[in-house]
């Protein structure tokens, strides 16, 4: 692995990252986590209430939604089975 910082170019073995990828995957929980919220408050639910259904705690719940964690898929497909949405439907 090396980094050249003037590039800004990460090189691991036959797979090469540049740093507008990684900052575009970045992202990707806080796309996610607004996507709950919207569903969630169009079903009427709390985060407390979505969070006791799923089996987490309520603070976790409010991480997701505000893209500070990215949940595990078995987080995310019972999330969306509380919103009665399909999984595809949160990205």
């Amino acid at each position: 692995m090396w980094l050249n910082a003037k590039w800004s170019v990460v090189d691991y073995g036959t797979h090469s990252f540049d740093n507008d990828c990684m900052r575009k995957n970045a992202k990707l929980p806080k796309t996610l986590g607004k996507r709950v919220q919207r569903v969630r408050k169009n079903v009427h639910l709390t985060q407390e209430q979505v969070a006791e259904k799923v089996g987490i705690s309520r603070a976790y719940m409010g991480y997701i939604e505000q893209g500070r964690y990215a949940p595990s898929l078995e987080v995310l497909e019972k999330v969306a089975k509380v919103l009665r949405v399909k999984l595809s439907d949160l990205f």
